[in-house]
């Protein structure tokens, strides 16, 4: 953690770091909403259903951090652009984005899975965090140490699916695994074409333990807790100027692609 972002509590709104956490009002995303507004950071808490997300922001700031729901549905264009317009009226900048929000799909099996059961998925894990990408560039590139975080898994890894110590290998589905690896080569992309902001993907899980997190996606079935799955959350976004891009990791270090 950098000198400036454990100052943060003190400075201006103008001086204070910000974040947009895609799928915040809950499970991981609320849990780094949770911890990035310890650090004093300005917290832009993105929520597909208003309802929650302000819900969410509201137990947020009775703990004392500076938070604002921002409605945001990841698959509308309009809903992605009426977010920016929001965070505009607060900050000319973004420091950090975190593309969060994910859809788990049917797991259905591959001799069953039709296109228009990937195109769901699609739409929010790999569609999302390009629409999202694209319309906060303006803002990130305000920015003196800009970072986008994608909150990936070990399912998008082609050496953790092809190992048969792995669950996840033997879960014959395609909609996930095949979308978080298309979100793996994407911040890949991202971070070779603007080396000017830190891209960088994670998995929440713990691939040489073989463990993952419980959330809603898995109906709570992981071993680690939000806040161990948060952790290379929390480190990505609070790289510093020196901080590497084009990396995934998990909570223990590197991840293989």
């Amino acid at each position: 953690m950098t000198h400036k972002d454990m100052t943060d509590a003190g400075r201006t709104d103008a001086q204070r770091t910000s974040v947009l956490i895609t799928g915040g009002n809950k499970g991981l995303g609320l849990e780094t909403a949770r911890r990035l507004g310890e650090l004093g950071w300005k917290v832009f808490l993105g929520s597909r259903d208003e309802g929650r997300g302000r819900a969410a922001a509201g137990k947020l700031a009775a703990g004392g951090a500076d938070v604002v729901p921002v409605p945001l549905d990841v698959t509308s264009e309009e809903s992605v652009a009426g977010a920016v317009r929001l965070v505009r009226e607060h900050t000319d900048r973004l420091d950090v984005l975190v593309n969060n929000a994910g859809a788990p799909g049917h797991a259905v099996n591959p001799a069953d899975a039709t296109a228009e059961e990937l195109h769901a998925v699609y739409d929010t894990n790999v569609y999302g965090p390009v629409r999202v990408t694209h319309a906060f560039l303006p803002l990130l590139q305000a920015a003196d140490n800009p970072r986008v975080v994608m909150v990936s898994s070990g399912g998008g890894s082609f050496a953790v699916v092809t190992d048969p110590g792995q669950a996840v290998s033997k879960m014959h589905e395609l909609a996930y695994s095949s979308s978080k690896a298309a979100l793996n080569m994407i911040t890949v992309r991202y971070a070779q074409a603007l080396p000017h902001i830190k891209f960088n993907a994670l998995t929440p899980g713990e691939v040489a333990n073989r463990k993952f997190t419980a959330t809603d996606m898995n109906h709570h079935t992981g071993q680690l807790t939000v806040t161990e799955g948060s952790d290379p959350i929390v480190k990505l976004a609070t790289l510093g100027p020196d901080g590497p891009t084009g990396t995934f990791i998990d909570r223990l270090g590197p991840v293989s692609w």
